[in-house]
């Protein structure tokens, strides 16, 4: 590619959230004019399974229109209290509560395939779930109710089941918070927390699902807006190179999508402009870099990793590696979410 190119294919790097629940001007242009065409869904977009099912139509639509690939759409259904989508699509309880039955597998194995069944159905093909952090029950923790449970492998089996039946049955899956989020007290969509874990607890106990979800083919882990001192001292673990590159890349061997959480959120932007936390994760390892809300902040993200491109600071090799896993995850299950469609 050219260098205009190169700057041309950075809108491939992008997530975004569109305002409602029809495909909009703002959301048009972003799709023709910067080749935006990555987009996750909220509350605010989705009243019924048909509308859902036409936006996903016009997203798509929009997309070839403008001689772009099929597009990447995501939606956060953990279940319980992360929960997008209402009645009539299934409602579970929290993670913690099914993994804590009697039958755990069972009630797991049902939420993974009752959700790519219906996700799939109405276009939708990358489920942000699930959350494999370990957290202890009953100290006032942030992901309490979020997470499998306390027991390293516990959680690393039942998140494998999860994410293995989802994916089989053509839904993405995505584990997250790397490298682990379980001790957090503070919420990173308010504030920056800070995890005092030590290297070995993190390393034995915190990176154990991750482990297994990346060796189980896990299409996305996404990254934590926290700061773990004995990894990074410096850096929350979105926009840090230990973490990302040394951690999950190097030292799991980890080689899909890496996506951030929400740039949007009070642990990034209390402490950087957006598309400067943007360039940073992209260069400490992210792939897919998630802006839920504002295309005001996109354009300007946008406008910032093409003067990257531009500088020199962003390289070829670096931006081809990061499509190419993209395009991987777009070519693996895309397919399957459209043929669920149109049935």
């Amino acid at each position: 590619m050219t260098n205009k190119e190169n700057e041309i294919a950075v809108g491939g790097l992008l997530m975004v959230g569109i305002p409602g629940p029809a495909l909009d001007d703002s959301t048009r242009a972003l799709i023709r004019e910067d080749r935006v065409n990555d987009f996750i869904l909220f509350k605010r977009n989705a009243i019924s399974p048909e509308q859902i099912k036409g936006l996903t139509g016009e997203l798509a639509a929009a997309c070839a229109e403008a001689g772009l690939g099929p597009s990447l759409i995501a939606i956060d259904q953990e279940g319980g209290s992360v929960a997008r989508l209402g009645p009539p699509f299934s409602r579970f309880p929290d993670a913690r509560q099914l993994a804590n039955g009697a039958e755990p597998e069972k009630a797991l194995f049902a939420y993974a395939r009752t959700c790519a069944v219906e996700l799939t159905g109405v276009g939708i093909n990358f489920n942000l779930a699930p959350v494999l952090d370990i957290c202890p029950a009953g100290q006032g923790l942030f992901m309490e109710r979020r997470a499998l449970g306390d027991d390293p492998q516990k959680v690393a089996d039942l998140g494998v089941l999860v994410i293995k039946t989802m994916q089989e049955q053509g839904l993405a899956a995505c584990g997250k918070h790397f490298p682990g989020l379980g001790a957090a007290r503070l919420d990173p969509h308010r504030v920056l927390p800070v995890v005092e874990q030590s290297r070995e607890e993190l390393l034995d106990r915190d990176l154990l699902p991750f482990q297994a979800a990346a060796e189980a083919g896990v299409a996305a882990i996404m990254s934590s807006h926290t700061i773990y001192p004995a990894l990074d001292p410096a850096q929350p673990a979105t926009l840090s190179p230990l973490i990302l590159d040394g951690l999950l890349r190097q030292r799991l061997g980890y080689q899909g999508v890496i996506i951030t959480d929400d740039l949007e959120m009070g642990a990034i932007e209390n402490h950087h402009s957006l598309p400067e936390a943007a360039l940073a994760a992209f260069l400490a390892g992210a792939d897919l870099l998630l802006i839920c809300h504002e295309h005001a902040k996109v354009r300007a993200t946008l406008a910032r990793l093409q003067q990257a491109v531009r500088e020199g600071g962003i390289s070829r090799e670096r931006l081809t590696q990061s499509l190419a896993r993209i395009a991987r995850l777009r070519a693996a299950f895309i397919s399957v979410a459209s043929n669920q469609q149109k049935r």
